[in-house]
């Protein structure tokens, strides 16, 4: 009964502060707006005082109202000050390489050092993290497993875990079985048995452009062609675009960021990952869909990924929890529809089995609702998080800067006027021990080097909002 009281008050003030964050984005109340009292809200919405309260807590922990002492809540978000969308992609029509490793190579040499303000890293900060349950998962699976999780696993993973994925998948209408998954270490290791499976040395991959820099990376590895496609910063890969590349170029596979990509945080339309399985299947190549951030949304409901309109299993469907709980557990998986033969021969010659330990917590994790309770209140930080992160760009940075506005994951794209290098942005700022990633790095060719990643998946604290006033001001001083 008490439960049940819980979880009802839970929705009615997740409900109200939602009617009133609505009301703030889309300018109906303005900056500077006074709030109807608590007493008035509670008695116009039939809740208790308390409800209300916490429906304001909850707005002013993402930053867009604030409490005056005295006098009450003001709406303290600035939609007037927000910056427009970055511009479209339009990358060259034909495969490139041109070389960013050593870029790559000094932006992350200090990722480790913790004296930075990291926001170039791509997973979230250990304080987000339910790091004592995990703590507390490990020691139960040690108690449970035999041999204490020294035993090898079966060749397709962890059957517990295999269950919770495909039973999680349903989130998203997929109609995937235990039997349909392989675990991996980590999307990555997912990413490369699709790859593996799928090319060859030499043949030609579609991607996004901007792309994961990881994904580059790992194609040029194996040998690859790259054909860097027009991406929306909103809506993600162009279908039109994707179409006129497959009747113009021999392309052997595809491969996305559906949702909330990483770097510009673009999430591809239901609809447009329908058409985009549809002409896939139509030219029978394969799509390799990394489906890495999609549990990270800031809306009512998960959008849906490419797998949910796989009808003939050309989709490998790949995912982790890198991402949303536990980077070093190196818990992933992947469902190869129907190159699941091959996938599994990949794995029984480049790992033999994963780690049985770490997989069998996150199942737990999964089976408990632990996660599920995880990840309620890691996306609401992190849709604070950007909010803040927007509003900040629009008060320091320059004028005429153009930044995404993510509906979820914990990636921002900057575009920043042309004659700011981005990778000198960078050095400068290293100097001030703040860390950004450059644009350069996500594309095989020459474009980008006035846009940066910014990641905002750590805890907002005054020393973050301090480093972003350093970047705006040293952008400013070079434009």
């Amino acid at each position: 009964m008490g439960k049940d009281i819980m979880l009802r008050d839970e929705f009615l003030y997740q409900q109200i502060a939602d009617g009133i964050e609505s009301q703030i984005l889309s300018g109906v109340v303005a900056a500077g707006d006074k709030l109807p009292s608590v007493r008035v809200l509670s008695k116009e919405q039939g809740v208790s005082v308390s409800t209300v309260l916490q429906a304001f807590y909850h707005l002013e922990s993402k930053g867009l109202i604030e409490s005056r002492p005295q006098s009450g809540y003001y709406v303290r978000f600035n939609g007037a000050r927000q910056p427009l969308l970055p511009s479209k992609s339009y990358p060259q029509a034909i495969p490139q390489d041109i070389d960013a490793e050593d870029m790559i190579q000094r932006v992350f040499q200090n990722m480790h050092d913790t004296s930075f303000v990291h926001l170039e890293v791509g997973v979230p900060a250990p304080e987000l993290l339910p790091l004592a349950k995990l703590a507390k998962g490990v020691t139960g699976a040690v108690r449970t497993l035999d041999a204490g999780g020294t035993c090898y696993e079966n060749l397709q993973g962890n059957l517990n875990l295999r269950k919770q994925i495909a039973r999680w998948s349903v989130m998203w209408n997929g109609r995937l079985t235990p039997d349909d998954i392989v675990t991996t270490s980590g999307c990555m290791n997912s990413l490369s048995y699709a790859l593996l499976a799928v090319t060859e040395r030499g043949d030609t991959i579609a991607v996004e452009s901007p792309i994961y820099l990881g994904i580059l990376q790992l194609a040029k590895s194996l040998g690859l062609k790259v054909l860097e496609l027009p991406t929306d910063p909103v809506t993600g890969i162009e279908v039109e675009a994707l179409k006129a590349a497959l009747e113009r170029n021999k392309i052997n596979a595809c491969l996305v960021v559906t949702n909330f990509s990483n770097p510009t945080g673009s999430c591809i339309p239901d609809e447009n990952k329908k058409h985009i399985v549809e002409l896939l299947e139509k030219h029978q190549i394969p799509l390799i869909e990394d489906d890495l951030y999609g549990d990270v949304y800031f809306s009512p409901s998960r959008p849906k990924s490419c797998k949910t309109y796989d009808e003939s299993g050309i989709v490998l469907w790949c995912g982790s929890v890198s991402k949303t709980l536990a980077p070093g557990y190196r818990v992933g998986w992947i469902a190869p529809g129907k190159y699941l033969d091959k996938v599994k021969k990949l794995k029984l010659y480049h790992t033999v089995a994963t780690t049985t330990l770490t997989h069998e917590v996150v199942a737990n994790f999964l089976e408990n609702g632990r996660y599920e309770h995880h990840l309620r209140k890691l996306r609401q930080v992190l849709h604070g998080n950007s909010l803040r992160f927007i509003q900040a760009i629009g008060d320091h940075f320059p004028e005429g800067t153009k930044v995404t506005c993510p509906r979820g994951g914990f990636m921002l794209w900057v575009e920043l006027n042309k004659g700011i290098d981005t990778y000198e942005l960078h050095r400068r700022l290293n100097q001030e021990k703040i860390s950004i990633a450059p644009g350069r790095m996500f594309t095989l060719q020459d474009q980008y080097t006035h846009c940066m990643r910014l990641s905002y998946g750590m805890k907002w604290t005054p020393e973050v909002e301090a480093a972003l006033q350093k970047v705006g001001r040293h952008a400013s001083k070079m434009a």
